[in-house]
């Protein structure tokens, strides 16, 4: 089934509506959706590597934009927000990142922005602390820029060998 579902995602990535679908990946894996938009990123830089920068730009947009409203889910929708944090294993989540947002401000999206934990935690929870939304937007474009950015060179440059290890190991 694995199997079945990457080759899908990699004809997926071939095809005219791939930046389309990155983007709505993106968007939705900011503020309420499991899944990284790593699983689309990677295989249309493998199936187009000299797109690499345009794919990792869209990406970035779309997780702002997505991260605007985990931010508005935060402040506006507080129960819906607390109800994603439970569903993402953190139920105290407003406590822990309020106290994060007090004590470190701007570095919790700077560092969590560029790391795989989920991002909607982050931006939910932004919205929740009422942290400066200029400064919100702009960390965001900075942290989730550098991440994206940083997976796409990386699967430019080092695709065929990550492909056969990724695949090897798929196999499995």
């Amino acid at each position: 089934m694995l199997r079945k579902l990457y080759d899908w995602v990699l004809r997926l990535a071939a095809s005219d509506r791939a930046p389309w679908a990155l983007a709505i990946v993106s968007f939705a894996e900011s503020s309420f959706f499991p899944i990284p938009p790593d699983v689309m990123l990677a295989p249309m830089v493998a199936a187009r590597p000299n797109r690499a920068f345009l794919y990792a730009g869209i990406c970035t947009a779309a997780s702002v934009i997505g991260g605007l409203l985990g931010y508005w889910i935060g402040v506006h929708l507080e129960p819906l927000g607390h109800a994603i944090l439970r569903i993402f294993g953190h139920p105290n989540g407003q406590a822990e990142f309020q106290h994060w947002f007090d004590k470190y401000g701007l570095w919790v999206i700077l560092i969590k922005g560029a790391t795989p934990i989920p991002y909607k935690l982050v931006t939910i929870t932004a919205g929740f602390a009422r942290f400066d939304l200029l400064t919100f937007v702009w960390a965001s474009i900075l942290t989730r820029g550098f991440r994206v950015f940083l997976v796409a060179t990386i699967l430019r440059f080092f695709r065929p060998a990550l492909l056969k290890d990724f695949e090897k190991r798929m196999n499995l």
